[in-house]
């Protein structure tokens, strides 16, 4: 290895090229794995890599392995017997009848954080000398591997856990474009010489057959393949058939993923072995929330079901292929695949889950631009209306499920009562006439929407009562210690709240969610060095975090740390060069600095990105008055009045900006405007309007000010006060001049 390695990222056309271009690897614990999502399905590589190092890490560091298992056994499944499973949810036990919530998309994000954390500790723990893992084919690699080793790279210190990247010439798919950036950012890119592939000359046409198929599809070796391509159809599905064997014989639960569906699609009994495998491996990816996998998975299981045969098959792959397309917003060819469900088969039941999707696509997995609550509805209605006809065994339930899509949409419209009515009504139903052990994941869905809707109705005791029934019946689901946790905040339990932010990060790979707000808690609550923390931490999960970004700055300037506060907003900047917030906080470092120049173009850059940045107009007007205009100072702290209403402290800058430019009734009507307000600096204010009704002859006025200054006894007003009341005493008329400020803007 070099003396200061980094990250490699070799390109070349097939793996021997890649392989000659490795470097030597020395006395480096060296892993080469390899990514092809044929092989073992997602995190193909990984699963790879931690079969074999895991077993040594619990012998030497069993706690670190318990701390990551949920991480470990959803990429790596055959760990099952080395892994013990210590936070199981309702939702993982469920069977698959009784399976009604699934992962939400981002799911993925959070083992990703966490295996990056694990293999950064597992290199910690190999003394002495560094890690090296070479992941090839990274190019036909799932996404889910992707996007892991995208992370890996950024935050992995090759010093001590070097990470190799191999892949084709070409593009990387569209979903990839964060690992396309990563490699080029934190890799050193070694394109592979090209070699003459020798290697299939001296070997038989079948032995070059064999050689593909048991490479599991994922040879690039040109003799190879072109002799599979040519072989007799007869050899290729025995040879597909004797793999396949041969692979369920290892018993391994990842090859079910990727390599032995292969095989058996195109091995001698595609449409019946070959279609269970795939709708096998698709369930259990829909299951963990691999969505990329699943429509893979179910789009080749599609394929191979005849409808006119196999109603049940072909509808099972298509709903798989469809949840998994509407999660990551493909919801065009999901609805195309729902029209041509109902258009082909007049089962109820195919209809009634058709509609609850469309219903489900309509308000929830469209863009915001394209939803329609009233089209969802319409289907939300027609399914309940088919669950009405349904057996007294499916009836019951069917209902509730319906009437909870129902309840979602009718919350979306507005119609809170309704929604709480629906939910109330679909729990007392389940209480009523299902066993108490019966369809337990779905009570706590309901009863977790019921408590969300009570405290959108702003019955926030309820909703805390809701969740916390949740929680007692599945105390490992960390998003609702999350959600309890806003509401406690709501009620201005901080203590309760920073309990449950804190269960929320204990039970849950990486969260970054529970970090950030945990992180706003602290703020508000004054642990300024707490709020950096978290948003530091939150930071280096997504250095993108826009809001995590610009809360540190703003910390960070409030606190005096100048330096960092221009790092976070360069490095903000650079991904959101757009940002108003942040234009906004580069001005006031500007000013900071004494570069007003440079200060009135990033308040103007804001605006124009953002019109309604009052914080930017406030702070612009300032820059105006220092250069005279106060036209254009009133005109930028009117409009921030517009867009804020009242405001003390606007109304006071308008105020002096009025008195500067001798508007003495304009600037009492500001300053007497701001001492309505509950935030108001009330002797500030009665010294600022006392000058200016001295200026307009009003004796009264001013000295009334005074006065009612004096008995606030907030120095150094009231001093002054005083003082200007023994100037006037036994006077006729108050001077005709300015009254000293006394304070600047």
């Amino acid at each position: 290895m070099t003396e200061h390695p980094a990250h490699l990222w070799i390109v070349g056309t097939t793996r021997r090229e890649r392989d000659l271009a490795l470097p030597a690897v020395g006395t480096v614990e060296f892993h080469a794995v390899n990514s092809h999502r044929r092989c073992r399905g997602p995190y193909s590589g990984t699963a790879a890599l931690l079969n074999r190092i895991v077993p040594k890490v619990r012998a030497t560091a069993p706690a670190l392995v318990d701390a990551h298992d949920v991480e470990l056994l959803s990429m790596a499944p055959d760990l099952e017997a080395v892994v013990e499973p210590s936070r199981e949810t309702l939702t993982s036990l469920a069977v698959p009848e009784e399976r009604t919530r699934f992962y939400g998309p981002g799911r993925t994000r959070r083992l990703v954080h966490g295996m990056v954390e694990f293999l950064n500790a597992y290199a910690e723990t190999v003394a002495g000398r560094p890690v090296a893992v070479r992941f090839d084919a990274v190019h036909a690699a799932d996404a889910t591997e992707q996007e892991l080793l995208a992370v890996l790279l950024r935050r992995a210190d090759p010093a001590r856990l070097r990470v190799i990247v191999a892949t084709t010439e070409g593009p990387l798919p569209e979903h990839a474009a964060e690992l396309a950036s990563a490699l080029a950012r934190h890799a050193v890119r070694v394109d592979a010489p090209a070699a003459d592939d020798t290697t299939a000359e001296v070997r038989e046409s079948a032995d070059l057959v064999r050689a593909y198929v048991e490479s599991d599809g994922t040879s690039d070796v040109a003799g190879e393949r072109a002799a599979y391509e040519s072989a007799p159809a007869g050899l290729r599905t025995a040879l597909h058939d004797e793999r396949a064997a041969a692979l369920e014989e290892t018993l391994s639960r990842s090859f079910r993923l990727g390599a032995i569906p292969y095989h058996r699609e195109h091995g001698s009994d595609p449409r019946g072995v070959g279609l269970r495998s795939l709708l096998e491996a698709s369930g259990h990816c829909v299951d963990m929330g691999f969505y990329h996998a699943a429509i893979d998975l179910g789009r080749r299981a599609r394929a191979l079901a005849d409808p006119a045969r196999d109603e049940q098959a072909y509808c099972l792959a298509s709903t798989r292929l469809t949840n998994s397309l509407a999660v990551l917003g493909h919801t065009e060819e999901a609805e195309e695949i729902y029209f041509d469900l109902r258009g082909r088969f007049t089962t109820p039941m195919v209809h009634l889950f058709s509609n609850y999707a469309l219903g489900m696509i309509y308000t929830r997995h469209r863009g915001p631009e394209a939803r329609n609550h009233h089209i969802a509805r319409v289907h939300l209605h027609t399914a309940i209306a088919l669950a009405a006809n349904l057996p007294d065994a499916q009836e019951s339930f069917q209902t509730v499920f319906q009437q909870n899509g129902l309840a979602l949409i009718e919350m979306h419209l507005g119609n809170l009562p309704e929604a709480e009515r629906l939910v109330s009504a679909g729990l007392a139903r389940l209480d009523a006439e299902l066993a108490p052990g019966e369809h337990l994941l779905h009570r706590s869905v309901l009863l977790h929407n019921r408590g969300q809707v009570r405290a959108a109705l702003g019955r926030v005791e309820e909703g805390i009562a809701d969740i916390s029934q949740v929680i007692d019946a599945d105390p490992n689901h960390p998003e609702y210690y999350f959600d309890r946790a806003s509401l406690y905040r709501r009620l201005g339990d901080t203590d309760a709240a920073f309990a449950d932010y804190q269960t929320a990060i204990d039970i849950s790979p990486p969260f970054p969610e529970a970090y950030y707000n945990r992180a706003d808690l602290r703020a508000e609550t004054g642990d300024i060095e707490g709020a950096l923390s978290d948003f530091g931490y939150v930071l280096e999960l997504e250095p993108d975090d826009l809001r995590a970004r610009i809360n540190r700055a703003s910390l960070r300037l409030e606190s005096g740390d100048l330096a960092g506060a221009r790092e976070d907003v360069s490095a903000g900047l650079t991904h959101h060069p757009e940002s108003a917030d942040l234009l906004c906080t580069r001005g006031l470092l500007s000013l900071e600095d004494g570069d007003a120049d440079a200060a009135l173009r990033d308040f103007t850059s804001a605006l124009e990105s953002d019109p309604t940045r009052y914080e930017a107009l406030a702070n612009r007007a300032v820059i105006w008055q220092d250069r005279g205009r106060s036209h254009d100072a009133i005109a930028d702290l009117t409009r921030a009045l517009e867009l804020v209403g009242p405001d003390a402290s606007l109304l006071y800058n308008r105020g002096y900006v009025h008195r500067a430019a001798g508007h003495w009734r304009d600037a009492i009507h500001d300053y007497t405007a701001a001492l309505d307000l509950p935030d108001a600096d009330r002797a500030e204010l009665l010294w600022e309007r006392a000058g200016c009704r001295a200026e307009t002859g009003d004796v009264t006025g001013c000295r009334d000010d005074l006065t009612a200054c004096v008995r606030l006894g907030d120095e150094p007003y009231a001093t002054q006060a005083r003082s200007r009341l023994r100037e006037m005493s036994g006077a006729d008329a108050p001077a005709r001049h300015p009254v000293p400020t006394g304070s600047d803007t």
